[in-house]
């Protein structure tokens, strides 16, 4: 066969063959063409519902934009912060009250009634004073949880913080507090709202009553001391877990030491167990004074416990006061 008639047997296609390729054909076609095809009916602009449009509109009118630039904490899903006074979900801004001059700091609770706040947000108020927080400028008002931006807005033109009693915190003769109590800066007299609190005798109510220390502060203290055997200075109560400088700094000046005295761990009898639960000693401590105790024998003086290494002199003056060797 010459090269003729194999390439003419090669490129000789049955009837099968031309339908195939015809198929292929009008596919190829199918998939270039179709989307072109069908592009003008998908982009046909949906249907869309106005109705929640309009309600966001109506909800931005009613707070403009100078309102969000002056309060972005308020925006978007910050609104889910509030409280409100309904459960169904709609937010009820209550705004009805009589409005009149008033010291955030001595207001009664009835005077925060009748400048129309907002039962729950009256009590975060009062439970923030009786922790001892404190007003120092009007601003300071905003930070109160469950405080709506046009609540504070309303009253904000009419507080008066007296700077004469910055220090302390001072009753009136009425729970509404005028104007002219403020124009008139007389000197008042300060008491001291806390008392001196024994660090080693005080329980946790004890030390609830002072400022910026809650229930948690208050055991973590307690805790914290029993542990130890008792405090020897008060400065390690700033060492209690989760109590924070400011707070400690604070409080420092009602703490003060009695006579209790410090409950003392026998060096010299203790076992791994008993040295190693103190706070101050633990594991990294106990074991090496267990293994130099069994070495060389029992310590003849406190001071022979620097002998072991890793007890360096700041370490020893720590731990001194909760060891003995009798």
């Amino acid at each position: 066969m010459g090269f003729k008639e194999q390439i003419s047997e090669y490129f000789t296609f049955s009837r099968k063959d031309r339908i195939a390729i015809l198929t292929i054909v009008v596919l190829v076609l199918l998939v270039y063409f179709l989307p072109d095809a069908i592009k003008p009916a998908t982009n046909k602009a949906p249907q869309t519902d106005t109705a929640w449009i309009a309600g966001l509109q109506r909800l931005e009118q009613k707070q403009p934009d100078s309102f969000q630039k002056k309060y972005p904490a308020y925006e978007n899903d910050n609104v889910s912060n509030y409280q409100y006074d309904k459960p169904t979900g709609n937010y009820s801004f209550r705004s009805k009250g009589e409005l009149f001059y008033f010291d955030p700091n001595t207001l009664s609770t009835d005077g925060w009634l009748k400048l129309g706040l907002r039962e729950k947000t009256i009590h975060t108020i009062q439970n923030y004073l009786s922790k001892g927080g404190k007003f120092r400028t009007s601003e300071d008002l905003q930070r109160i949880y469950g405080l709506f931006p046009n609540e504070y807005e309303r009253i904000a033109p009419f507080i008066r913080i007296d700077q004469q009693s910055n220090n302390d915190y001072n009753n009136t003769s009425s729970p509404y507090v005028k104007a002219k109590d403020f124009d008139n800066k007389m000197p008042r007299p300060t008491t001291n709202r806390y008392s001196m609190v024994d660090i080693n005798a005080a329980d946790t109510a004890a030390f609830i009553r002072l400022p910026g220390i809650g229930g948690k502060l208050a055991f973590r203290i307690v805790n914290f001391r029993d542990k130890l055997g008792g405090f020897y200075s008060v400065d390690q109560v700033k060492e209690t877990f989760g109590l924070p400088d400011s707070t400690f700094q604070r409080i420092k000046q009602y703490l003060q030491i009695g006579g209790a005295s410090i409950k003392k761990i026998n060096i010299n009898t203790a076992t791994v167990d008993e040295l190693k639960v103190h706070p101050y000693i633990k594991w990294g401590l106990a074991n090496p004074i267990i293994a130099y105790r069994k070495e060389h024998g029992n310590f003849a003086r406190l001071e022979d416990i620097k002998k072991v290494i890793i007890v360096t002199d700041e370490v020893f003056t720590k731990i001194a006061p909760y060891l003995l060797v009798n």
